[in-house]
């Protein structure tokens, strides 16, 4: 078996995708699909099983699974010890602005644990963008939204949507109804949104941020309601009416692109999860 086979088979487990996985070892779709393929000859079994339109592991794959970490942990911790002595790991790490009160302190509070001498560069974005950038090979861990009807990343915190204010409730009441939202990526927005359409109920859309502060000054200053993650609200005032369109529930990960795979092993991984 080869180590970079391996890698791309890591890859697919992170990303669920074999295009993603592609991106992120620098091959292209069919040569990643080449190495399964070689992958499954080498063993004699068969590690991949059709589900609906998606690929998921067999029984073998997953066994397989754990031992091409254990390997690549091993090979790469080799090279990283008689290339880079005394050299400090760097982190590039990706979150989304909202979380960046909440979630953000705790992942670095655990890395430096871990790492004492990290070199750690953190970049605020839209999850979205964060996954672009693993796959680009521009970032190396990041913490995101999970993907509706997805299993990536490891689970790191669950949270809710909320609808808030700055303490006056009228504002709920008002026609058109004054709202602020994330951009349109976010589940919450596209919540809102849908939700609002369909009580066919009138609103006037403030204004869209990837900024969770823009969003508060716009709350408080009693320009408009908002939607946003319960983690996110800080000391806004969360609405409680049933006029007010349901707002789903969220699940917050840590994913790693391959290259990161090759220096951050599942135990680290998990300990870095390990602050909720």
């Amino acid at each position: 078996m080869e180590i970079d086979a391996l890698k791309s088979l890591l890859a697919f487990v992170e990303t669920g995708s074999i295009t993603r996985a592609a991106k992120q070892v620098n091959r292209t779709q069919s040569a990643v699909s080449m190495q399964m393929k070689k992958l499954e000859q080498d063993l004699g079994k068969t590690l991949f099983e059709k589900s609906g339109r998606n690929l998921m592991l067999s029984k073998e794959g997953h066994q397989l699974v754990g031992y091409a970490k254990q390997l690549i942990t091993h090979y790469d911790s080799t090279l990283n010890a008689i290339k880079s002595h005394n050299t400090k790991l760097r982190i590039r790490l990706g979150c989304p602005d909202d979380y960046a009160n909440t979630i953000l302190p705790k992942v670095v509070r655990n890395m430096h644990s871990l790492w004492p001498d990290l070199d750690l560069q953190i970049r605020c974005l839209p999850s979205n963008v964060i996954r672009q950038q693993l796959d680009s090979g521009e970032l190396d861990v990041g913490i995101v939204t999970r993907s509706f009807d997805s299993e990536e990343g490891l689970l790191i915190a669950k949270d809710r949507g909320v609808w808030v204010c700055n303490g006056d409730t009228q504002l709920a009441k008002q026609t058109p109804l004054p709202l602020v939202t994330f951009q349109q990526d976010c589940r919450f927005h596209h919540a809102a949104i849908e939700g609002l359409h369909k009580q066919a109920r009138q609103f006037k859309l403030i204004a869209m941020s990837g900024s969770v502060a823009a969003m508060h000054s716009i709350v408080k200053e009693g320009l408009a309601i908002g939607a946003m993650a319960s983690l996110s609200k800080g000391d806004l005032v969360e609405l409680c009416n049933e006029q007010l369109p349901d707002l789903p529930q969220i699940s917050i990960v840590l994913i790693c692109n391959a290259h990161a795979n090759s220096f951050i092993s599942q135990q680290q991984l998990n300990q870095l999860g390990n602050c909720f």
